[in-house]
């Protein structure tokens, strides 16, 4: 079932991102991933098959693996989904979860591993990483001497924009961005570990924190293919920006038109949708071990 868009007639739908849906059901919220796809901060016509399924599973198999860290998963399954819920269960299979209540830090918490998109670009100009000095020489797609932990704002719209660790810290508070940096590069690292014997290099991802009852938990999504970079490791090659398993595929495609990259953003072909879908597919296959759905 593709989804573009999704209303529940009695659930009260609080927020529409450029991906998700977001319900609120009293004392948890259900978040829904839908197949929708952005670019260029351009929501785009066509939704991708499989993809919110993709996003979600992925998500949910991260959570669960990720014992060290609190997360806002309270159910992935719809048959433990509230009585409310149950006659949407064919929008639902895949696609949702029942998430605590958790408020969301001003921060968007990127991990950076190896050289590659915006900071690649700001490399190349000032051997820095949002204002992280760096040794000369590196090439594009190396992977970085350690791990850098570089937070940005979140945009409602538009792009976020990157902060240093002073500004990161003003805003959460000296434990909570300790804690956050610490959590983000722990669970990259863990992740990017697991990953590799898979045969994917996670060049980069960002995470969402949030508060309950004052401690920190880890909200939103995990490690997928939207909110990071993966690379086929047997594919990688410095120098190059390699193939990877999100939707540079669509990016690649977009960036041949003579489009100005504002909306409305141009329909894509059914062989781009066709080979997206396949992508996201993959990633989730060899992250788990098996088939969508399975």
């Amino acid at each position: 079932m593709l989804i573009h868009s999704l209303d529940l007639p009695g659930v009260r739908k609080i927020a529409s991102g450029k991906v998700r849906e977001i319900f609120d059901l009293g004392e948890h919220l259900l978040l829904v991933a839908t197949d929708r796809i952005s670019a260029f901060d351009c929501i785009l016509p066509d939704p991708i098959p499989h993809k919110g399924a993709v996003l979600t599973s992925i998500s949910a198999f991260w959570f669960a693996r990720f014992g060290f860290v609190e997360n806002h998963v309270i159910a992935t399954g719809v048959r433990d989904f509230p009585a409310v819920l149950q006659p949407f269960a064919a929008e639902l299979a895949q696609r949702s979860m029942v998430v605590k209540k958790a408020q969301p830090l001003p921060v968007e918490c990127v991990v950076r591993g190896y050289l590659a998109g915006s900071g690649w670009k700001e490399y190349q100009t000032s051997q820095s990483i949002c204002g992280i000095a760096l040794p000369a020489g590196l090439r594009q797609a190396e992977q970085l001497p350690e791990t850098l932990f570089t937070p940005s704002t979140k945009a409602a719209s538009g792009h976020d924009m990157n902060i240093g660790w002073d500004e990161c810290r003003r805003l959460v508070g000296d434990d909570v961005a300790e804690q956050v940096r610490e959590l983000s590069i722990r669970i990259y690292e863990a992740g990017r570990a697991y990953a590799a014997e898979r045969g994917i290099i996670v060049a980069d991802t960002k995470f969402e924190f949030g508060l309950l009852d004052g401690r920190v938990i880890l909200i939103d999504e995990c490690l997928t293919p939207d909110s990071s970079r993966f690379w086929p490791a047997d594919q990688h090659a410095l120098g190059i920006s390699p193939p990877s398993f999100d939707k540079q595929f669509v990016r690649d495609y977009l960036e041949t038109l003579a489009w100005n990259k504002t909306p409305p953003a141009p329909a894509l072909p059914d062989e781009v949708v066709a080979r997206t879908s396949e992508k996201y597919r993959e990633a989730f296959f060899r992250l788990t071990g098996r088939a969508l759905g399975e």
